[in-house]
């Protein structure tokens, strides 16, 4: 559940854009960033605050830590700034020494979130972007209430996360041209507009009406299908032995064909002893 810092949040918009008016410098927007995180999400700023964090030998402007684990680092920004993903490069590289996937990179008025991996170098996706001189203030409270204490460590970062990627073009793409949804789509037509339509003919006019950017994320088309189960393969020893059983069976029919024939009907065939 989100929790709710839009009237925390409304008090502190005319300050942060106060300091982008004065241009304040980077320390400066720090400070009034770490008085944010203590009122309006509900972090303490002696224990769980850490400004200009050290990991393995590098600094970090700011880290949240919960039960003494840094769970974000966030790259301050002075106000003035206009940000760029390129300014998480440092940030990246203390995520990366000490294996944490989340980077907030701010400047009070815009708030940049980072998911990072770092199965093959270090690579990262924006989770969110907020400005909070044009986005709704609904929008932004919500956004940034991810951030709050009790969220993360509630694990909604992870939640959050999870649920972006399942909702992504590349996600969403792969359900709908699956070719179960494709054939359900066909029925529907079908039941309204009494013509059947082409599986191929479908899936390319749903491609179509996607936008550039998703089409672009999703890649080339192409019908996800069932693959076919190959068949059984019987193995080259069983084989033999199916075949040496059916020889005795014909073998063993042929000698009791022959036992009959040696029955000739009429003709007494026991044993008679001489006298």
């Amino acid at each position: 559940m989100t929790i709710n810092i839009k009237r925390q949040l409304k008090r502190f918009i005319p300050i942060f854009l106060r300091s982008q008016e004065e241009n304040l410098n980077e320390a400066d927007t720090a400070q009034r960033l770490i008085k944010f995180f203590e009122e309006a999400l509900g972090y303490d700023s002696m224990t769980e605050l850490s400004k200009e964090k050290q990991i393995k030998g590098k600094y970090v402007d700011i880290a949240i830590k919960i039960d003494n684990h840094i769970r974000v680092l966030i790259e301050t920004k002075s106000a003035g700034t206009t940000l760029r993903d390129r300014h998480i490069e440092q940030a990246q590289k203390y995520a990366a020494e000490g294996n944490i996937r989340w980077v907030l990179l701010t400047n009070g008025i815009q708030w940049i979130l980072y998911h990072l991996t770092f199965e093959e170098g270090i690579d990262f996706v924006r989770v969110f972007t907020v400005d909070l001189q044009t986005d709704p203030i609904d929008r932004a409270a919500d956004l940034i209430a991810i951030l709050h204490r009790q969220s993360v460590k509630d694990g909604e970062l992870e939640t959050f996360w999870q649920q972006k990627i399942a909702l992504s073009p590349e996600s969403i793409g792969k359900a709908i041209f699956n070719e179960n949804v494709l054939r359900f789509v066909r029925r529907e037509i079908r039941k309204h507009e009494k013509l059947l339509i082409d599986e191929e003919d479908l899936a390319k006019a749903i491609h179509e009406i996607l936008s550039i950017e998703a089409r672009e994320r999703i890649g080339p088309l192409r019908i996800h299908r069932k693959r076919k189960p190959r068949p059984t393969k019987t193995p080259k020893n069983n084989l033999i032995a199916k075949e040496n059983s059916s020889t005795d069976c014909i073998n063993s029919n042929s000698e009791g064909s022959h036992r009959e024939n040696e029955l000739t009907p009429g003709k007494d065939h026991t044993n008679k002893t001489e006298k």
